[in-house]
């Protein structure tokens, strides 16, 4: 089990904390670089019925340390959905956009949409790792720190355009004013072609995709935390043509209107 992202993109907040208890960790410096937090969630539904969790994930690649064996998940372009049964825990490492290239030999477009055995690209001493997680989940210092020791062994030089892709996804991140591609590589300085390598070898999603799901995180972020929403104008603050616009694009993403979403139904 795994949720790619912890924070905002999990959809109805609220429900999810009645559900499960997550725990977050800074990296090594030495990593922060690479590495946005690592975060441990803990779940206990026996005698309690199923939960099921959905996701908006980010354009962020982890390693999942859980049963059956450690995984590397790649940038997943659809809503992720859990069912949480039972008692359990899982511990990831949730890489900053871009910030998993350094470690791989392969474009991270390659992975998305996908999960591989973690020892693809760690090497055996993935698994090991992740023996040690799941005999230990109490302690989330200790766990932490024997992550960072684990891939600081593993640690890769420091790449600057790694870094500009970053600063490049939080600055869509961190805005409602950014509208279109052109704008982003007029900003960096750079061709709309040169930006879509870019993406396509250090985040694993286009430029367009990052772009929409920003969006889309804003406005079901808003939805969750307002009690009343004016749609249209909401539709206008996030660069949509018009409310249909925004319905149409977060009800084919979420599979529910915004409206809907907010009333609190699935």
């Amino acid at each position: 089990m795994t949720f790619p992202d912890l924070g905002r993109g999990v959809l109805h907040p609220d429900r999810a904390a009645a559900a499960i208890s997550l725990t977050r960790y800074e990296p090594a410096p030495e990593l922060a670089r690479f590495v946005e937090f690592y975060w441990l969630v803990r779940w206990n539904r026996d005698g309690l019925p199923a939960h099921e969790q959905k996701v908006l994930v980010h354009p962020s690649v982890h390693l999942v340390l859980e049963a059956p064996a450690a995984r590397v998940h790649g940038v997943a372009k659809s809503l992720f959905v859990r069912r949480l049964e039972g008692t359990g825990h899982v511990l990831g490492a949730k890489f900053r956009p871009g910030g998993f290239r350094p470690f791989t030999d392969r474009p991270v477009a390659d992975l998305a949409d996908r999960i591989v055995p973690a020892a693809e690209v760690f090497g055996p001493g993935a698994d090991r790792l992740n023996d040690e997680v799941l005999r230990g989940a109490g302690c989330l210092d200790a766990l932490a720190a024997r992550v960072d020791s684990f891939l600081l062994a593993r640690s890769p030089a420091p790449d600057p355009v790694a870094e500009q892709v970053a600063a490049m996804v939080e600055r869509i991140a961190g805005t409602t004013d950014l509208r279109r591609v052109d704008q982003l590589a007029e900003e960096f300085g750079i061709t709309v072609r040169r930006l879509q390598r870019l993406f396509a070898e250090y985040v694993g999603a286009t430029p367009k995709w990052v772009l929409r799901r920003a969006r889309l995180h804003e406005a079901a972020e808003r939805a969750d935390r307002a009690t009343v929403i004016d749609w249209a104008a909401l539709a206008a603050d996030l660069g949509y043509a018009d409310q249909a616009h925004l319905t149409r694009d977060f009800t084919a993403t979420v599979g529910t209107s915004p409206v809907r979403y907010a009333s609190g139904r699935p």
